[in-house]
């Protein structure tokens, strides 16, 4: 019998935005996704509430959850008792159904992480670099990949579904951003960085921005409570974002949707400027580098920066209120219900800027507009690498799969 992880969907199934199923024959992957998707939604389901949530028969949800269950992608939770008849079996994913690998490359450091079909980071490895090059970044992947499948036992090893690479497209054009040697990022320009991975593993490799797998990692894995529209602002290095509409990330047909770090706002002087040229931490970089202040640490110790002083709360004043203008331009087109903002920074850092954020935006005209709801991201500074992870979970198990660069 086929393996669940084997299955692929048909280009009709993970087009689909469509939340009901369909009894007919020769759907059967395109319910299994259905199913996989409450379950991992609500944590765990009964059969009775998924044939209610779907539309399809009794014997058809049966059918799918038993084959699901042989497949070690569900598994039977303790009986439900205290109603009239037989009790009900919630099932709930297996965390040992799949396994997937996420790689974040970006301008200062790259990640990579093994998470099981629940979303638990079973291991993690990370490396600091003042700028990326793509043979260091190809050994640093080699060498990770090797020593986590090494961890792995024979039968959990057979179940990596995939990898997912999250990057900044076009990352030669930031060469004198990220102060690196010119030569040196051209070389991205003529790599295919998914082909070389690719040629190393006998599992699919995807590839999608940084920034938008991040919002990707906030979809699968965060806590996005009942929003099924929001705008997302991951700041890292360089600032970048996503969409989510109707509960499903949306790139667009070339994979540039949400590219918030290239948005209008105005800059410090009045005059409009990239997002990217204020809300960017490497932006606190250079400010403490102005002072004479060696910044490495802000790629290191994302945890905790101690205490930075009055550079932090420029940048604070001045990258919120350039998000601030974002969201409210972002409103205008789309009537977002949140909008999240997540980063590579300490807990505390984040609270503030966001708090700064509400503030900033109600001093902004918005009439005519409703505007979202500011809120912090639940992921946290792994999120790209986390939203890596989701590429090949969300393409080969979920409804709606994130658009991807392709396997």
């Amino acid at each position: 019998m086929e393996t669940g992880i084997a299955r692929r969907g048909s280009p009709e199934a993970l087009k689909s935005r469509l939340h009901r199923g369909t009894n007919q024959s020769g759907m059967r992957d395109h319910n299994e996704r259905l199913v996989l998707s409450l379950v991992r939604q609500h944590g765990s389901l009964a059969k009775s509430d998924i044939a209610r949530m779907t539309g399809l028969s009794a014997q058809t949800v049966s059918v799918i959850m038993r084959e699901l269950e042989e497949d070690k992608l569900l598994v039977r939770q303790a009986p439900l008792r205290g109603k009239i008849g037989q009790p009900s079996i919630p099932m709930a994913l297996n965390p040992e159904g799949a396994f997937f690998m996420g790689l974040k490359i970006g301008r200062r450091s790259a990640e990579l992480v093994l998470i099981d079909f629940l979303g638990n980071v079973r291991a993690m490895l990370q490396h600091s670099y003042r700028y990326p090059a793509p043979r260091e970044t190809v050994e640093f992947v080699t060498a990770g990949i090797r020593t986590m499948r090494g961890e792995l036992t024979p039968a959990q090893d057979k179940r990596i579904a995939g990898l997912g690479v999250a990057m900044p497209f076009e990352l030669w054009n930031w060469a004198d951003t990220a102060g690196a040697p010119r030569d040196v990022m051209e070389e991205w320009r003529h790599r295919d960085i998914r082909a070389d991975i690719q040629a190393q593993c006998e599992f699919p490799v995807y590839l999608q921005n940084d920034a938008t797998s991040a919002c990707g990692a906030e979809l699968v894995f965060g806590q996005a409570g009942a929003a099924r529209d929001f705008v997302y602002f991951y700041i890292g290095a360089f600032a970048g974002g996503g969409i989510v509409l109707n509960g499903r990330l949306y790139s667009g047909p070339k994979g540039n949707a949400g590219a918030l770090g290239s948005m209008p706002v105005p800059g410090p002087d009045g005059k409009p400027t990239q997002l990217i040229d204020v809300a960017s931490i490497a932006m606190l970089e250079k400010a403490l580098s102005a002072k004479g202040i060696d910044g490495s640490y802000l790629w290191t110790s994302p945890q905790e920066w101690g205490d930075i002083g009055a550079e932090l709360d420029e940048w604070i004043a001045s990258a919120s209120r350039a998000l601030a203008y974002a969201i409210v331009a972002a409103s205008s087109v789309i009537d977002f219900e949140a909008a999240v903002i997540d980063g590579w920074m300490p807990l505390e850092v984040r609270r503030r800027l966001v708090e700064a954020i509400r503030q900033a935006i109600s001093g902004i005209d918005a009439e005519g507009l409703k505007l979202p709801f500011v809120r912090e991201g639940t992921v946290g500074i792994h999120a790209r690498a986390l939203g890596g992870a989701s590429l090949p979970l969300s393409e080969r198990f979920l409804i709606g799969p994130n658009t991807s660069g392709g396997a």
